[in-house]
């Protein structure tokens, strides 16, 4: 009598998950300091941040949307922290939970005039984009604050698990799985859901859609802002361009692990540790071609293709599979 395979085993999470144990392998192969402690923990840290803005890219992708003013949404929550710490002398606890409201409430205004003026959140978040880093620019003079209390710095560089892994690490994956139940069993979650599948639909059956889509930018703000958190605390200072120029370092990143990790980008399905598992595979490759000494060039070549093929599968998921709602 043959066994039944587990669905796991024909799951985009299954395949993700064999693709991430392929390339350590690989890597720890070719290359000398891959499995070494210095570097497992310096990815910990890296990872961490690419799963947080992969998470806050996958909640606005929900709604078929795109938050382009992702990385400059947390530059600002990050500068706004910097002056709350060390300008305005606010207790570390207090200025964490300014932070965490200064990017919920940026992504708040990317919902409001989306909603409001029913332009595609691509485009809103584009003009947000340069709107939020020219004005965090303009207010603090692009002067970084590098004197902050260190204990919110040395929290970034404390190490666990006999020093191979970051707090960060454990950050990330604990908001994993609080989204996963939020999406999951939680009546809001579900709502968020159904809004991104069907808006029609859901508006007939009494859920708010441009509520619903409000809620997920202002998620994305939130979350975005943990990871400027996260950040700020790896490099021990708030600077301007620790995003990169308007954020833009972010944006790679934070679109590849959705859509490699089986969020449709006409949105309607999601997943959770998909986009984990496509953050940590998409660090290891970068961390790994690092390593072998391949150019920056290239690297970015590499993951243009891999891009290209994740919007190709993408197309090719949604004209095979029904839009269901799932939830991984």
């Amino acid at each position: 009598m043959n066994k039944k395979i587990p669905n796991f085993v024909f799951t985009n999470q299954f395949g993700l998950l064999c693709l991430v144990v392929i390339f350590v392998i690989i890597f720890s192969t070719v290359t000398d300091g891959f499995t070494s402690r210095f570097n497992i923990f310096a990815l910990s840290r890296v990872v961490a941040i690419d799963i947080m803005i992969g998470l806050a890219m996958m909640v606005v992708i929900l709604t078929g949307g795109l938050n382009l003013a992702l990385g400059a949404i947390g530059v600002c929550a990050a500068m706004f922290g910097g002056w709350c710490m060390e300008t305005m002398g606010i207790p570390v606890i207090p200025s964490i939970f300014l932070i965490l409201g200064m990017g919920s409430f940026l992504g708040w205004v990317n919902g409001m005039i989306t909603v409001k003026t029913g332009v595609h959140s691509f485009i809103v978040t584009l003009a947000t984009m340069s709107i939020y880093f020219g004005l965090m620019t303009m207010l603090t003079e692009a002067e970084a604050f590098r004197r902050l209390p260190e204990s919110f710095t040395d929290f970034g560089s404390m190490k666990l698990f006999n020093k191979y892994v970051s707090p960060l690490l454990l950050l990330s994956l604990a908001t994993c799985c609080v989204l996963f139940y939020l999406f999951k069993y939680t009546d809001i979650g579900r709502k968020l859901i159904a809004a991104g599948a069907n808006p029609d639909a859901a508006e007939l059956s009494g859920i708010s859609v441009n509520h619903m889509f409000i809620y997920c930018h202002m998620l994305s703000g939130f979350l975005g802002a943990i990871a400027a958190i996260m950040l700020t605390t790896r490099i021990g200072a708030a600077i301007p361009s620790m995003a990169g120029q308007l954020g833009m370092d972010w944006l790679l990143p934070a679109f590849l692990a959705p859509v490699i990790g089986g969020t449709l980008l006409s949105g309607g399905k999601l997943s959770v540790f998909g986009t984990m598992l496509g953050a940590i595979l998409v660090t290891l490759i970068t961390n790994g071609l690092y390593l072998i000494d391949v150019g920056e060039f290239w690297i970015r070549f590499f993951l243009g293709i891999i891009l290209l093929i994740a919007v190709l599968l993408d197309k090719t998921r949604e004209f095979f599979t029904l839009k269901s709602v799932i939830v991984s």
